[in-house]
């Protein structure tokens, strides 16, 4: 799949036909003594720990941004849980209340980066 010198192109089509491999997956050239290292490291199916069933190269992008047991942060106590368990918590955590130091009212954690412009 690149661009080969007209003088040298025979040659190297013999090569590439002998030594050279296009991998049924990812369409990526390998040299045949390596495909199976290939397909075992890259294409294997692996199972993450939501049960999800995925090629081991994807695991990791999975992990980050669509694995429903990644890690994430309350907003409001920054404590960290289960990306799945996230929202019905901060649900609870946000209606939490704390007193304004400046007008001694309970205001939800939820409103209290606007309670200010209104306190008072």
């Amino acid at each position: 799949e690149k661009d080969i010198p007209v003088v040298n192109f025979i040659m190297h089509e013999i090569h590439c036909r002998r030594n050279i491999e296009v991998c049924c997956f990812c369409s990526e050239s390998i040299p045949k003594s390596e495909m199976k290292n290939h397909i075992e490291s890259e294409h294997v199916q692996v199972t993450c720990k939501c049960q999800v069933k995925i090629e081991k190269s994807l695991l990791k992008e999975h992990e980050a941004s669509a694995c429903p047991l990644r890690p994430a942060i309350c907003q409001y106590c920054n404590i960290q849980l289960a990306f799945n368990k996230l929202q019905d918590h901060e649900v609870y955590c946000g209606a939490r209340t704390e007193t304004c130091s400046g007008c001694g009212r309970n205001i939800m954690v939820k409103d209290l980066t606007e309670h200010p412009r209104v306190c008072g």
